[in-house]
Order: structure tokens, then C-alpha cells, then sequence
């Protein structure tokens, strides 16, 4: 899928959900100055970024995980493997599958290469739910707020963080390397 079909696809389902529109249209933004550094992968990682959170769209809902119902979707809809399968495992997915009994489901994308899933991760935890760049600690902490202490998010995003955000800090490594950061 070519990312201005990707970006319209993205709006026409999220735009009942404004800040998580919001937020996706800053994931890709993220995503673009990552692409001198993923070369030939920048614009699968981009693809992934705008639709990442599709699966929140009343629409698409499935089994209740997001990651997974985004995945499922765009899988349905012929888009690349490799897309689906960073929307399936972006960010704390394997964590929250896990937690809602969802492991099967996520097992039948492929895990994403480390790097690239590190990429989308990054891009979304330095994104905002108000479409702002913010630090992934400030990030995940809203996270947590937001979602009390007995949600699967709160448990999953809990036991997820040290994995997240060393993610995180392998793909700033890779711009610091670079000169990009």
C-alpha cells in the first residue's frame, strides 16, 4: 500500500476518533525523520505509522486488542505482510495479547525484524495522544494514568516498559550515529 492510500485509509477510520488521529498523523511524522536511517524500510515503517492504531476504529474491532484487530484488517485488505505485522506487534502488543489471552491471534503475523519494530515503537511512544513529541518516560507515564491499575493496558504497558524503552533508546542511538538526532 503506497502511504497516500495508507494516510487516506487511516482517516477515513479514525477521523470519529479525533486524538487518536491526532496522535497517528504525529507517529508518521516521527516515521518520516526516521527514514534516513531505515533507508529502503522508511517507507514500510511510514505505511506501518499512519495505520498503527486503525484497530481502535468501531469498524474494525474484533477480538478488543487493537494491535491485533489493525493487523487483521489490514491483512484483509491485501496490505503488506510486513506492514500488518508491525501494526500486530507495535509497542506493548505482545505484552497486552498475552495478558487477554490473545497470543494465538498475534502468532499468526510474523514478528517484524527487531529494527523495525523497534522504529514503530519509537515513532509511537515519542508521539502524544494530542499529535505533540513528547519523551517515551512522559509518554508511557500517560499511559498508565490514564488506564487504572487493574485495566490489561496498565498491567501490560507496566510489564512492557524496560523492553520499550530500550527500543526506544536503540533507534535514538541510531540517530545520534547518524547526525540525525
Amino acid at each position: 500500500m503506497h502511504l497516500s492510500l495508507a494516510y487516506r485509509t487511516a482517516e477515513s477510520l479514525l477521523a470519529e476518533i479525533p486524538s487518536r488521529w491526532s496522535h497517528s498523523r504525529r507517529v508518521l511524522e516521527q516515521a518520516r525523520l526516521l527514514a534516513p536511517v531505515l533507508g529502503a524500510d522508511g517507507e514500510l515503517v511510514a505505511v506501518a505509522a499512519i495505520l498503527h492504531d486503525v484497530g481502535y476504529a468501531a469498524s474494525v474491532v474484533d477480538t478488543g486488542q487493537h494491535m491485533i484487530d489493525g493487523a487483521r484488517y489490514l491483512r484483509h485488505s491485501g496490505v503488506d505482510p510486513t506492514v500488518c505485522s508491525l501494526v500486530a506487534y507495535h509497542s506493548s502488543s505482545e505484552w497486552e495479547a498475552a495478558e487477554l489471552g490473545l497470543s494465538a491471534e498475534l502468532s499468526a503475523f510474523r514478528r517484524p525484524p527487531s529494527e523495525l519494530l523497534d522504529a514503530i515503537t519509537y515513532c509511537d511512544l515519542t508521539s502524544g495522544p494530542d499529535g505533540t513529541v513528547v519523551d517515551p518516560v512522559s509518554r508511557l507515564d500517560e499511559v498508565l494514568r490514564r488506564y487504572g491499575a487493574d485495566h490489561v493496558v496498565h498491567r501490560a504497558v507496566s510489564a512492557a516498559r524496560p523492553a520499550l524503552l530500550a527500543m526506544v533508546d536503540r533507534v535514538a542511538k541510531r540517530l545520534t550515529e547518524t547526525g540525525r538526532s
